[in-house]
């Protein structure tokens, strides 16, 4: 017979500990982790604003009963919501994460942290509205920016040694745990409060990562990051109430999450929480794609390029061999049908092929009416995927996490192009000083998508002035956005 399980009440995991400790004591000091914050801030709401030109994203803004006004609420950039924050955290998580297109972490877990500021912006809004209607000092846009870069912190050096997905869970579960212990502090609980409503983040049932792979994959892909970000908003109102927490979440034998969830495993850490993770975050800049295929997004482009100048088509291609690394195959190396956009943006052989053929990427060629060129798919069948060893363990390497990609096609009369190999996305730490121009005009294209001349030259005096936008006031920077 096994020997009873104690019925004493233990100290909280050290896991929780760690985290709230991290979120109430860490002074951010790095500037390197504030600049990259602006810039992470400037490119998830541009991300926002293109997604809400898709009816299939706009009919999941708004409040849950239609016509409902939150005095005071926290506001919906780009539309003319004001919500209380946890559907307006769903509503702004929904639309940065709707196009794949905003910041990416890639490690032993994969996944987005920028997906937290969904909570991160409408707590802060919402605070500093009743702030001002109190009388009392509204928070500034510092205030946001040293969430995120923490919102990150905690989600990505979780990520660094647990994979997550290899047990079947989403990543998601991580925007929830670091965006709970971010508004916590935020909405000024205590620091025992805190650990309550982190330890309720990890109590919820996870998400199951079904929605991202084939057969099942989905548009829910693309409101996943929304949802847990505004669950995690609300665990810690719940908690805010002196609800009570549950100390041994993780650890418990039997029903806590390491025995039920992560096969019996404790979670493993590579470094302490500090700003790492936002100073070496990847930007997506170029393509609204997958980010283990940006690189190969990359090639794609030079190989249309030289197909034009060789007087070739795809017609007279034969076989594409991608050199890739084991992530990559493992998540979008895809044969078959695909049914929707969210299928197609997860398929590497996709987003390849449609650069190969237009010399282009963009959201819009995920939709059906691209997808419908029989050329695509007659590309695809012609795509293998081939891991490089080499390519999988650069792509750990702290010092280079890697996303490298190799494209060599072949002809059928016999001939070949030159191996194409791109190692450093566009978007990677290592060419920031290319990339950030680059993410600056992104930010630009997405702005006139959504305002007039004027309003747009407004965010942009503010947005790209680290000082401006620092001491800024939350309401006012995001009544800016305002339609």
């Amino acid at each position: 017979m096994s020997a009873p399980i104690s019925n004493v009440r233990p100290q909280p995991d050290q896991v929780l500990v760690d985290i709230v400790d991290y979120v109430f004591d860490y002074k951010i000091e790095s500037a390197l982790a504030l600049e990259t914050a602006r810039n992470c801030l400037i490119d998830t709401l541009g991300c926002g604003l293109e997604a809400l030109e898709y009816p299939a994203c706009r009919k999941l803004m708004g409040p849950i009963v239609p016509g409902t006004v939150v005095p005071n609420g926290a506001k919906v950039p780009g539309t003319q919501f004001q919500l209380d924050p946890v559907q307006a955290a769903f509503n702004i998580g929904c639309m940065i994460r709707w196009l794949d297109f905003n910041d990416t972490w890639l490690a032993a877990e994969w996944g987005h942290p920028s997906d937290n500021l969904g909570g991160v912006l409408a707590v802060a809004d919402w605070l500093s509205r009743n702030a001002v209607a109190a009388g009392k000092a509204p928070l500034t846009m510092r205030a946001v920016l040293e969430g995120i870069i923490k919102a990150h912190e905690i989600q990505g050096c979780i990520a660094l040694e647990n994979s997550f997905n290899k047990v079947g869970l989403d990543h998601v579960v991580l925007v929830k745990v670091a965006s709970t212990a971010v508004v916590s502090q935020m909405l000024g609980l205590s620091r025992e409060e805190a650990i309550n409503a982190v330890s309720l983040a990890w109590v919820d049932g996870q998400s199951l990562r079904t929605y991202r792979h084939a057969p099942n994959t989905g548009s829910r892909k693309s409101w996943a990051a929304g949802d847990a970000t505004s669950r995690a908003v609300r665990l810690a109102l719940i908690a805010r109430t002196g609800e009570m927490g549950y100390p041994s979440v993780l650890s418990a034998p039997v029903w806590g999450f390491y025995d039920v969830l992560f096969k019996g495993q404790p979670f493993k850490f590579q470094r302490p929480y500090g700003s790492y993770v936002m100073e070496n975050v990847l930007f997506k800049i170029s393509f609204p794609a997958e980010f283990h295929s940006q690189t190969a997004v990359e090639c794609a482009m030079d190989i249309h390029a030289k197909l034009k100048s060789l007087g070739k088509t795809d017609a007279d291609i034969k076989k594409i061999t991608i050199r890739t690394h084991e992530a990559c195959i493992r998540i979008i190396d895809k044969k078959g049908p695909l049914d929707n956009p969210a299928d197609r943006d997860h398929c590497i052989q996709y987003m390849v092929a449609v650069p190969i053929l237009f010399g282009r990427l963009t959201a819009g060629d995920y939709e059906d009416a691209v997808a419908a060129d029989p050329r695509i798919d007659a590309l695809r069948d012609k795509m293998v995927c081939v891991e490089d060893p080499a390519f999988t363990a650069d792509y750990h390497d702290p010092e280079k996490r890697s996303i490298a990609n190799a494209l060599t096609v072949e002809f059928t009369d016999g001939s070949r192009l030159d191996e194409i190999v791109c190692e450093y996305p566009i978007g990677h730490k290592r060419r920031r000083t290319d990339g950030i121009p680059l993410l600056e005009a992104k930010f630009r294209t997405n702005l006139a998508r959504q305002f007039p001349a004027r309003q747009q030259q407004r965010i942009l005096d503010v947005s790209l002035d680290q000082a401006k936008l620092e001491a800024m006031p939350v309401h006012e920077y995001v009544d800016l956005y305002v339609i």
